[in-house]
């Protein structure tokens, strides 16, 4: 009884402190950028876009702030890696719970630069993602299924056009274009649907990665990943309350081979399969440090 009550009151307090540091922080980006509408100058929204990328990562730190306190938060990090906060990345992760967004964000905290979504369009009703997509420069993308490109296959073509417009957006200033190679969240019942060659991961899912590296030249690094929880509990409560408080998150990074940039997934099959194959020997590599890593 103690124990469940004890969770009731840190969840509850970590939730409203949360709400209340992305009030106060999207509230400032909102303010910040209203002259975005009236001054088209490109210099000066290359200018917000430097000060809006740098108060997302103080909205982030102080995420972690109140993590760490209201937790006593074990993120074990293991980086031996060096970065530069000027240049542009591509970023992947294995993926399990909601709270794999906030454990990313917090592992590449003022590491990297600010770690930028690919968001559904169909989510743009909450408030704080329809901010993220007008301040911090997150673009909406919508997809069409396997099965509608499948009956219509110029539909690959229109999905590769819209998100090359979309990672336009991430050009304005250094960022770190993230996506779950997987896809979807893992768990058994879709590990057992799969059947994949890995012991801790889904089949990688490249699409999404492999455009944004061809609409955004500069990026030359690909940063993985691994995030490998104490319990297996996922809920979004688990993660308020502190029951997935243990953590370790693996920080490796690989450079983009000269012959995988720069090219047409949507058209270029041989890309798609050269791609696809790169991607898989760095999964096979990730599902290793995984079980080497596990609680």
């Amino acid at each position: 009884m103690v124990g469940l009550l004890r969770r009731l009151i840190v969840g509850s307090i970590t939730f409203i402190l949360i709400v209340f540091v992305l009030f106060i922080g999207f509230g400032t980006l909102a303010v910040l950028n209203l002259p975005r509408v009236v001054i088209p100058f490109r210099t000066f929204k290359v200018l917000l876009s430097h000060l809006s990328n740098f108060i997302g990562d103080i909205i982030v730190f102080c995420c972690r702030i109140i993590i760490y306190v209201m937790h006593q938060n074990s993120l074990r990090i293991y980086d031996e890696n060096q970065f530069d906060k000027s240049e542009w990345y591509i970023a992947m992760s294995n993926h399990q719970s909601w709270a794999d967004i906030f454990i990313i964000l917090a592992a590449g905290n003022f590491r990297i630069p600010l770690i930028k979504f690919f968001m559904k369009k169909e989510l743009s009703w909450i408030p704080f993602i329809y901010l993220a997509n007008k301040t911090l420069n997150m673009p909406f993308v919508s997809r069409h299924s396997k099965k509608e490109i499948e009956e219509n296959p110029e539909l690959r073509q229109i999905d590769y056009r819209n998100t090359l417009d979309a990672c336009r957006r991430f050009k304005r200033s250094p960022s770190t274009v993230f996506s779950y190679a997987e896809g979807t969240r893992n768990n058994p019942d879709k590990y057992k649907a799969q059947n994949p060659p890995y012991k801790n991961l889904l089949n990688p899912k490249v699409g999404g990665m492999a455009t944004a590296i061809s609409a955004i030249d500069n990026i030359d690094t690909l940063v993985d990943f691994s995030l490998i929880y104490k319990t297996n509990k996922r809920s979004a409560w688990a993660f308020l309350n502190g029951d997935m408080k243990d953590v370790k998150v693996l920080i490796k990074k690989y450079k983009i081979p000269a012959h995988l940039k720069n090219k047409n997934y949507a058209t270029d099959e041989k890309y798609r399969s050269d791609f696809k194959t790169w991607i898989e020997s760095i999964w096979e590599e990730k599902d290793k440090d995984i079980e080497r890593l596990k609680y």
